[in-house]
């Protein structure tokens, strides 16, 4: 709609003055809806969070729970940045936001955040994660990441509806056809997913359950699984499914649209059938991963919509109401039933929106609260009672760097995001690489800390001749000592400093360095704020 407005009123000049008011009226008109329908979808999402908040409180009072105070405005910024665009806010978005005296706010800063471009870079790399989490470690698939990342940040650039999303990825039309081009082909595609899995049936349906359905099915595939539900006949019967692949190769397909695998190993083979136990109708003519993939977004689906925004949700407080966001089972109940379930027919009403989902946990007043423990109460994270501090991503952690110091990324649009040609972000976020386990609990190693304290970036950002954003508060004529302070802390930590934190730092910097003068005071207080924990921490 954007684009059709620009053309609009690029041609209102050149039309004859009846055509022109005309033409502007509908422009006009475009607008007003527009606006109209984004208000109504962020009231829809604010009632929605004042549901989520009451079902959280009921559960505070049946607990003996006390609640967290409401974080701070740039508490709640630096936060809400990080979780939305990836990254700590710039220090001048700190100060308008922190100056600002208007009730709505944080509902506006949510809004802005969910339409920027920086959304759309950051929620690339976290679905990029979910869906090819072996481009980190495997060479060969990150060489085809361009053509997936482009597939799929146009996807998220015009909020697609995520259940079209899956469908696309499951549905994926001849791969063998597509894998005989050049390999790294940058045309956009999700290809990518199904390489990096060697198109191998088993390895596809335990991806695809993880992602779409929120469950581990990896035990069953060689046995029934000893904790769960699961058995071995259903995974090879949902793994049947992708056995479609093996088919088109061969250049063969069952007329009859029976299709069976072989369980490896046993003298068995079963038909393809859904994990709740129905026989796929083929009575439509579809390809078998089609007929799979109406099953998985069916809004009847007992999993896909509560997988999705478990997930999300998980992005957003660091733990989900399932926890890990991708092992719903019989042995793993949600701690909070009640608040899973309207967030899944939420997001199936709305149309399986994602930043309608991301909208309404941001609105929250749980999502909002301190992530100081002010009661032994608030100490388990899944009471959601105060905000968890989380270990930040790799990627998060390079943005905020390369946003507090002032570094400008090279950026080739040919090029994934991660794995460009900017060698500096590709060795940092192989020395991040986060390991497997929860951000709640995640440890900064020895080479990580090393890297920061005495890294290529952090070396040129406390370098008065090769830093940007010390030199500016540096060399500035007009700023005060207690100024230049207070510019260091926001550009870092999102804050301003504390009374006592700012009268240590000036008897600190009023001293002279080596050189004589309070410069080299600065640089260390910047080295000492980039290397803090609560630098590294989302909290």
């Amino acid at each position: 709609m954007n684009g059709l407005r620009s053309i609009m009123v690029k041609r209102v000049a050149a039309a004859k003055p009846l055509r022109s008011f005309v033409i502007l009226s509908v422009v006009v008109a475009m607008s007003l809806a527009g606006g109209a329908l984004r208000a109504q979808e962020i009231d829809a999402a604010q009632r929605i969070a004042a549901q989520v908040d009451e079902l959280l409180r009921q559960a505070w009072e049946a607990g003996n729970i006390v609640a967290a105070p409401k974080a701070d405005d740039a508490e709640f910024l630096r936060r809400v940045s990080l979780d939305l665009r990836g990254r700590i806010p710039p220090a001048s978005e700190v100060r308008d936001f922190v100056a600002d005296a208007s009730v709505d706010k944080r509902a506006r800063k949510i809004d802005e955040l969910l339409s920027s471009p920086t959304f759309i870079v950051h929620y690339t790399n976290v679905w990029r994660a979910a869906m090819v989490p072996e481009a980190d470690a495997d060479q060969a698939v990150r060489f085809q990441l361009p053509g997936f990342e482009a597939w799929l940040r146009a996807r998220i650039a015009e909020n697609r509806d995520f259940s079209k999303i899956a469908v696309e990825m499951l549905t994926l039309p001849s791969p063998a056809q597509q894998m005989a081009a050049i390999p790294g082909d940058s045309i956009a595609s999700p290809l990518v997913f199904y390489t990096a899995k060697e198109q191998d049936p088993a390895r596809l349906t335990s991806a695809a359950a993880r992602l779409f359905l929120g469950l581990r099915l990896d035990c069953a595939q060689c046995h029934d699984h000893p904790f769960d539900d699961w058995r071995q006949e259903q995974f090879w019967g949902l793994a049947a499914f992708f056995h479609e692949f093996e088919e088109e190769a061969a250049g063969s397909r069952d007329d009859e649209q029976t299709v069976q695998i072989a369980i490896p190993d046993v003298d068995r083979v079963v038909s393809a059938r859904f994990l709740d136990g129905q026989t796929p109708d083929w009575s439509s003519g579809k390809p078998a991963r089609a007929v799979l993939a109406d099953w998985v977004t069916s809004p009847d689906n007992p999993y896909f919509a509560k997988a999705t925004v478990n997930r999300l949700w998980a992005a957003m407080f660091g733990v989900g109401l399932v926890d890990p966001a991708d092992d719903f089972g019989r042995n793993n109940p949600p701690s909070h039933p009640e608040i899973l379930d309207l967030l899944a027919s939420s997001f199936v009403e709305h149309g399986y929106d994602i930043k309608f989902i991301l909208r309404v946990i941001a609105n929250t007043h749980a999502y909002q609260l301190t992530s100081r423990l002010t009661d032994p109460s608030q100490e388990v994270p899944r009471t959601f009672a105060r905000m968890p501090i989380r270990g930040m991503t790799p990627e998060q952690i390079f943005d905020s760097l390369a946003q507090a110091i002032g570094y400008r990324q090279p950026f080739d649009p040919e090029q994934p995001l991660n794995f460009n040609n900017d060698q500096v972000r590709q060795e940092f976020l192989e020395t991040f690489a986060a390991e497997a386990g929860s951000v709640t609990d995640r440890e900064t190693s020895i080479l990580q800390a090393l890297a920061l304290m005495n890294g290529t970036l952090t070396v040129e950002a406390t370098d008065l001749a090769d830093s940007q954003t010390l030199a500016a508060v540096v060399d500035a004529p007009f700023l005060r000592p207690e100024e230049r302070v207070d510019a260091l802390y926001l550009s870092t930590l999102s804050r301003y400093p504390t009374e006592a934190e700012r009268e240590y730092c000036l008897a600190y910097v009023s001293k002279p360095g080596p050189n004589g003068d309070s410069a080299d005071r600065f640089a260390d207080l910047f080295w000492a704020l980039l290397n803090s924990n609560e630098f590294l921490l989302n909290h």
